[in-house]
């Protein structure tokens, strides 16, 4: 097949294609790289920021959209997926659609049905959106709900998602959040992690080892993501054990040297309102580091994984950081055994072919119809 990957989150895209050229499928992937995070990409479609940036994105944007073309597939990483309002987006999907023979969504991160659903329905007992039943006033919320209900980014996620053959959900909240809408056209296939051997260190043999945890900060969003929150609990933890644990933190940095800085992290804080761990923690989950984070029981229901659990699930306030933290810091003994468990589950869910082979069904199947 002829894929078309169009738009980046946190590497999904370049992960899957390297899968799917594997398989033998000719893949292009087309992305401004996430922003700062600066992912791979085989077409560069970055703006610059600036009125003449805007005019330059626009006219390479109409230069490459001919060799958008005569794709078997083309993947959006999102309803916004170009640095475009959303009113100039709706003539390249008409491009796409007409040029190309099948079109996926990515339900991958923030949209219009993501939104809606934690404002409206509430399918999940907490999100970026509520608590139980009342919605969370942060700014960035706040913020979200301007720019995604009752405005053009809600009548071009609609369109998409209605015109579309297929919605591809890669977590469990994004599934909820589509599927009671469109259950015929929307599947779940967790994320791609391209697996590296990892050394695991078994701290009950050594005393002087203290726990490395690591948290990464987008100062931007840190309260919207609970960030503040955990970031608390970990200065409070090494506060207290400063010879049992220690925190690095990583601000904004480029993928290459946020990889770096987690290459020898023992545990992972991250995204305090999930239900399930995204691309940051399963990549340092691949490498044996501990996520403390989203692992309901839904997230392995989805899998249905009854036997792997590593997950140190937290519920969204600072008592629970702490005190699973602190669990994590008094009994060594059990670091090693947990690592090994969160590499055999990435391994056993996430890896990067067999989740190119999921998406390589869908695709087949929505050719044939």
């Amino acid at each position: 097949m002829k894929i078309l990957l169009l738009g980046e989150y946190s590497n999904v895209h370049w992960t899957l294609a390297q899968g799917l050229r594997m398989l033998g499928h000719q893949v292009t992937v087309v992305s401004n790289g996430d922003f700062w995070k600066n992912y791979p990409r085989d077409i560069n479609l970055e703006r610059q920021p600036s009125k003449l940036g805007g005019i330059l994105y626009l006219i390479k944007l109409y230069w490459i959209l001919p060799r958008l073309r005569n794709y078997d597939i083309v993947q959006l990483i999102n309803p916004m997926f170009l640095e475009l309002k959303a009113k100039r987006i709706f003539p390249v999907y008409h491009y796409l659609r007409k040029h190309n023979r099948k079109i996926f969504l990515g339900a991958y991160g923030m949209d219009y049905y993501w939104v809606h659903s934690g404002c409206t329905d509430k399918p999940l007992r907490y999100s970026d959106f509520n608590i139980g039943q009342q919605l969370r006033d942060t700014p960035d919320a706040l913020k979200e709900r301007r720019d995604w209900l009752g405005t053009d980014k809600q009548r071009l996620n609609e369109m998409i998602a209605n015109d579309c053959d297929r919605i591809i959900a890669g977590l469990y909240e994004y599934w909820v959040s589509y599927h009671p809408l469109f259950p015929e056209k929307t599947s779940f296939i967790p994320y791609p992690i391209q697996i590296k051997d990892a050394e695991i260190h078994d701290k009950s043999k050594n005393n002087d080892h203290k726990l490395k945890l690591f948290i990464g900060i987008n100062r931007s969003r840190s309260v919207y993501k609970g960030t503040d929150i955990m970031l608390k609990a970990a200065q409070d933890i090494v506060q207290k054990y400063p010879l049992e644990a220690e925190l690095q933190i990583a601000e904004n940095v480029p993928f290459t040297q946020y990889q770096e800085m987690l290459r020898n992290a023992d545990v992972i804080l991250d995204q305090l309102y999930s239900y399930t761990p995204s691309m940051n923690p399963l990549e340092a989950m691949s490498q044996g580091t501990i996520c403390v984070g989203g692992g309901e029981p839904e997230n392995y229901e989805i899998l249905n994984e009854t036997e792997l659990k590593p997950i140190v699930n937290v519920e969204p306030n600072y008592d629970s950081v702490y005190q699973n933290l602190e669990k994590l810091v008094l009994h060594p003994q059990n670091i090693g055994l947990l690592k090994r468990q969160t590499i055999l589950y990435v391994k056993r869910h996430h890896d990067y072919l067999k989740v190119a082979k999921q998406y390589e069904q869908q695709y087949f199947m929505a050719l044939q119809q």
